[in-house]
């Protein structure tokens, strides 16, 4: 996951990249920073924590100068959750001082990194974002800045949107696969040469701003704002690579109130789940979501059913995102204090719950056992994706097969082993009749075809290791 935004001409840019961050804050929750340049140099500021606590008036009004930011909001997929890893990160190597946000999993960080160190790079982190801090490092001998990025460009594998600040420009990259999103745009601002330029991981962050969307940084494409002038360069292979854009950003990772590949994810949300309500129609007297991944979706579901929609699972939005467990013996305390059942829409009914996936199976036998506690006749549930059999080596947090249920328990078990009456996922086919282009999105999680070898990151044996035959 993580979230990246990058600002590029607004007096108030730390102010500015504060609140979109907080505004792309449900796509990494374990640090924050941000990174500013005053004219002279970058300043840096990161922490372990939510936005709002890791920033204040002080930090934003008098230690982030400038008016030229970048951010990053991080959940951990490549290296521990420490405060080492938080980004941006920032060096300053031949004179020149880079600081790099990313959002994404390089496939090939096992070997480009030893092959750094043989070459004498002392790494300050085990994430491998630092990875492209070395390579644009050692890229800059006789280069520009724009050649070294696009020349990092041709040595990593994997997913990655960048969002990179120095030499007073901000850039956004994204890899030829175009994996995971970036958006660029414009706040608009009285007065000549008033514009700011901003980039953003989801639109949802040019909304809180009032931010024109332009357009989306294309697959393969390094956009720089250096000043007011616009230069868009090609990383190498782009035109040869094949559009391959992670479809868990529709399915599940997106604000439902963004634009993500063009994509209008509440109405994508919805078209999943009427194509699960024509695959898998119900008997049940109401349809209820989980909130609040599962709304947008269960939305669709009981439109296209014709059955009443229900809130019969309230969730108490003023939950941190950690808290103390009192006990050992009360191990679903988390899930009754996040979730509540509205009893009276549940004792004696048929229902049917709709969810946008199934990863660990964990949290819905949780919420279900409940359900049979307190009386419901039938517990029916569709999943507004298809079964999640395979591992994700491009930045979702599934890296290992060892825990998706789909992967070890045979289909038809599953709604014994979930205690369901009757359980139905969304086809592939029936996903992608829900999006606009879909030859454009990697399924690997559903049907293994890997766009990018995975290399050393799933242990060097997996079947997938010429990519996506595509």
């Amino acid at each position: 996951m993580c979230g990246i935004f990058g600002i590029s001409g607004h007096p108030e840019a730390a102010r500015m990249a504060y609140f979109g961050l907080y505004a792309l804050q449900h796509r990494g929750q374990e640090s924050a920073g941000i990174a500013t340049f005053d004219g002279k140099h970058i300043l840096n500021h990161a922490a372990m924590g939510l936005v709002p606590d890791i920033f204040d008036e002080h930090t934003l009004g008098q230690e982030l100068r400038g008016d030229k930011a970048i951010g990053h909001v991080r959940y951990s997929t490549a290296g521990v959750s420490a405060r080492r890893n938080a980004q941006p990160l920032a060096v300053r190597v031949r004179g020149v001082e880079i600081a790099l946000a990313h959002n994404g999993n390089l496939t090939n960080a096992a070997q480009l990194r030893r092959e750094l160190e043989d070459r004498g790079a002392i790494f300050q982190t085990n994430s491998d974002s630092e990875i492209f801090l070395h390579l644009i490092a050692h890229g800059l001998a006789g280069k520009t800045l724009e050649e070294a990025i696009l020349n990092a460009c041709g040595r990593v594998r994997g997913a990655y949107s960048l969002i990179i600040l120095s030499q007073g420009k901000v850039m956004g990259l994204r890899d030829p696969h175009g994996f995971h999103p970036l958006a660029f745009g414009k706040v608009h601002r009285a007065g000549p040469d008033a514009d700011a330029w901003v980039f953003a991981s989801e639109t949802c962050a040019f909304d809180l701003l009032e931010a024109e969307y332009i357009r989306d940084v294309k697959p393969g494409e390094l956009l720089i704002v250096d000043g007011d002038d616009i230069t868009s360069l090609k990383v190498p292979g782009a035109d040869e690579t094949p559009v391959r854009q992670c479809i868990f950003e529709l399915v599940y990772f997106a604000r439902p109130d963004s634009l993500v590949f063009g994509e209008d994810v509440y109405r994508c949300r919805k078209r999943m789940g009427m194509e699960l309500a024509r695959e898998a129609p119900t008997d049940a007297e109401l349809v209820m979501p989980f909130p609040d991944s599962g709304v947008y979706a269960a939305l669709g579901f009981a439109q296209e059913a014709g059955v009443p929609y229900e809130h019969a699972y309230i969730r108490n939005h003023y939950v941190g995102r950690t808290f103390i467990q009192p006990s050992q013996t009360m191990r679903d305390f988390g899930v009754r204090v996040k979730l509540n059942p509205v009893r009276s829409m549940i004792d004696g009914h048929r229902i049917c719950m709709v969810d946008d996936s199934i990863v660990r199976g964990t949290t819905v036998r949780t919420r279900v056992r409940k359900l049979r506690e307190l009386g419901v006749r039938e517990a029916h549930f569709r999943v507004s994706c298809p079964p999640v059999t395979h591992p994700c080596f491009y930045g979702i947090d599934f890296s290992s097969s060892d825990e998706l249920v789909a992967a070890n328990h045979p289909l038809e078990r599953l709604p014994g082993l979930l205690n369901l009456d009757s359980l139905h996922y969304l086809s592939i086919e029936g996903l992608l009749r829900s999006v606009s282009h879909p030859d454009h999105y990697c399924l690997a999680c559903f049907d293994g075809r890997y766009p990018v070898p995975c290399g050393e990151a799933c242990g060097g044996d997996c079947p997938a290791q010429g990519g996506d035959p595509a």
